[in-house]
């Protein structure tokens, strides 16, 4: 069986963006914590490319963004499907994920982020 990945496309205000990455970095020691494989957040640098004509939706289309946002792609790798939902449960019942406990409010709209699990189809590494 393949390794299993979270996905998620996010707009964060350019403004926002130190928080976003503050949240990012606190966010993925607790799922390195909880059994995750690894945990990567990346900011949009090249988010517009040339793919002469070839048509194709850009990540800030994708993502709606406006022209102060930047897009953010993000992913969580686990070992399955199964493996997962455990991680994500641990994560969900820990006390930093209490609402009550933020001491910032989440720095992007969460009803404009995208969200998705994936089963691998192919995985090279090396």
């Amino acid at each position: 069986m393949g390794r299993y990945v979270d996905g998620f496309v996010i707009p964060v205000p350019n403004d926002q963006v130190d928080a976003y990455r503050e949240m990012a970095a606190e966010g993925g020691e607790l799922w390195i914590e909880h059994g995750a494989l690894e945990y990567f957040e990346g900011i949009g640098d090249d988010v517009d490319p040339d793919m002469g004509d070839m048509p194709m939706r850009t990540f800030p289309q994708l993502a709606e963004a406006g022209d102060d946002e930047t897009v953010v792609f993000s992913f969580i790798v686990f070992e399955s499907r199964e493996h997962r939902d455990e991680v994500n449960a641990k994560v969900m019942d820990d006390p930093a994920m209490d609402p009550e406990n933020f001491e910032e409010e989440i720095p992007f709209d969460t009803g404009r982020m995208a969200y998705g699990g994936f089963r691998s189809i192919v995985d090279h590494e090396t």
